[in-house]
Order: structure tokens, then C-alpha cells, then sequence
């Protein structure tokens, strides 16, 4: 029976015979605690009928728990010295496939359909990199990948602001335009002390399910988040002028701003932090129809 990768003495042994040193502009920070992987696996509810997306594998701590249960794990690694070492320690499982490329520049819907033929049920679980956390995950939403969710371990603080709601201080444009593919929960906190080496922050891990359809139905997709992210480029600021000063032509047709606003009832001095993904949508919408 093979040893857990995820304990202190087998991720040091494992370290030590291969020479390796952390590359701090990678983000890598490696779990030594198997219970906290084995609630991460359960939180996905990964069964022998899923096909597992992993990105940033490491020494493979997380991919063999994985492996365990799942019927294909595909793990993307951009680090070319972790290679042999994922080589030597995932040399039990035959259910596994690492990918030497950075999952931002690849073409993933082919590799899924290469790699996951026949598999229906295709979850995306990872222990991401910090520093890419979020152009990862908008990646694998806007990439129209057959995925049920998306279950990662992230900074807590970034955790916090996806799954935030409207009102409180964390929600924003990110919170937005997560919510507006999936539902967003964060499931789990996870201790600095279960890493090595031990990060700077404390991690959580979000479940994100695809919604079947958006949240919200729009007019445009583009020009929705194109007024989400002006609503929010001053927080400190209301709808009315952050919508003016951050939409094109938005302080020559501040009037046209102003009216749109209250044909469908948003008070203008209100914030954007207040408003829900659906008022979001109704504004959007009417904006669209008499700015465009």
C-alpha cells in the first residue's frame, strides 16, 4: 500500500530526493494534511463516473487522492522540474494524465474531449496557484467547457469576494461575474499550518456549480459586464457617477444615464455594492437600448 503524498515526512522525503526548490513567482505552496484533501475530493462528490480538470498538481498530493476515486484525472502543470517528480509519485495510478502546459495559454475543450471520452460527469479541482486565482476560474467559465463546477482551494480573502452578497463590503464585480455562471459557495476554511511552505494568508475552498442558464438573462453579455465593472470602479461612489465617468460617452449623455436609471427604479445616489445581479441585468439592459 502505497504512503499518502500529503503528510510531512513523505512531502520532505519526496523534496529532498529530487532536489527541489520552491518557485515563489509560482505561487507554490504544498498541502501535507490528507484530511483536508480528502474533504476538498468530497466537497467535489467525485465519483468513479467523473473525469477530473487539475491545475497545478505539484508533487501530486492532491491528484493521487483524486486518482483514488475518480475514473481520469488530466493535471495541468507548468512547472517543468515538477515533472519527474509527478512521474515518480503518481506511478500507482494509471488514471492519470499530466499536461506540461500553463492552463491560461491552453486549448482545454479538446484535451476534455480527448482525454474524458465518455465521461459525462467532468469537475475541475485544484489547489490554484494565488497570484492567477481569478483569471483561471474566468477562464474555465468563459470558455463554454462541458463542466459541472469547479471546486478550488484559493485565498480566503478572494473566496470571501465570489461567493459575497450584495450589500456587504466584499461583494463587487467579481462576485458578479462568477455568480452570473454559477452558484458560489465557500465550503471550507483551510489553516495556513496544513502547507509547506506555509503561506502568508489563510485559504478557503469554493464550490462553484454551473448554472444550467445565467443567472440573468441580458441584452448583451459584453456590454452587462462592461456596466458592472463601471458601477464598481469607485466604490465609495454612487451608481449615477461612476456610471458616468466609466461608460463611453457616460458624461455627455449623463441625462440619458439618469433616466435610464429610474425606468427601472434604481435610485441614483444608491451604490453599486446594493444592487442584485438581476437589477444589474434590467439596467443593463435599458442602457444598452438607449446608449447604443
Amino acid at each position: 500500500m502505497n504512503k499518502d503524498i500529503a503528510t510531512p515526512i513523505r512531502t520532505r522525503t519526496i523534496l529532498e530526493k529530487h532536489g527541489f526548490s520552491f518557485k515563489k513567482s509560482l505561487g507554490q505552496n504544498f498541502l501535507i494534511d490528507t484530511n483536508v484533501l480528502h474533504r476538498i475530493v468530497d466537497h467535489a462528490n467525485v465519483s468513479d463516473s467523473t473525469g477530473v480538470i487539475e491545475i497545478g498538481p505539484g508533487i501530486g498530493a492532491l491528484t493521487e487522492q483524486l486518482a483514488k476515486r475518480a475514473k481520469k484525472v488530466v493535471a495541468f502543470e507548468i512547472d517543468g522540474r515538477l515533472l519527474p517528480i509527478l512521474a515518480d509519485t503518481l506511478s500507482p495510478y494509471e488514471n492519470v494524465r499530466v499536461i506540461h502546459e500553463d492552463i491560461l495559454k491552453a486549448d482545454v475543450l479538446p484535451i476534455i474531449e480527448a482525454e474524458m471520452k465518455g465521461i459525462e460527469d467532468i469537475m475541475v479541482v485544484a489547489n490554484l496557484p494565488y497570484y492567477v486565482t481569478t483569471p483561471i476560474i474566468m477562464k474555465l467559465l468563459t470558455d463554454n467547457l462541458p463542466l459541472r463546477g469547479i471546486v478550488v482551494m484559493l485565498q480566503k480573502e478572494v473566496a470571501d469576494r465570489i461567493s459575497a452578497n450584495p450589500g456587504t463590503k466584499e461583494y463587487g464585480s467579481l462576485s458578479i461575474a462568477i455568480q452570473y455562471y454559477t452558484t458560489a459557495e465557500t465550503v471550507m476554511t483551510v489553516p495556513r499550518s496544513v502547507f509547506v511552505p506555509q503561506p502568508n494568508v489563510d485559504s478557503a475552498v469554493i464550490r462553484l456549480l454551473k448554472r444550467e442558464e445565467p443567472a440573468v438573462k441580458v441584452d448583451n453579455e459584453t456590454f452587462f459586464f462592461e456596466v458592472v465593472r463601471a458601477s464598481f470602479a469607485q466604490r465609495r461612489k454612487t451608481i449615477l457617477n461612476n456610471l458616468t465617468s466609466n461608460l463611453p460617452n457616460g458624461k455627455q449623455k449623463k441625462e440619458v444615464v439618469e433616466g435610464c436609471l429610474a425606468n427601472v427604479n434604481i435610485d441614483p445616489k444608491r451604490r453599486g455594492e446594493t444592487l442584485s445581479i438581476q437589477e444589474f441585468g434590467k439596467l443593463s439592459d435599458e442602457l444598452y437600448r438607449m446608449l447604443s
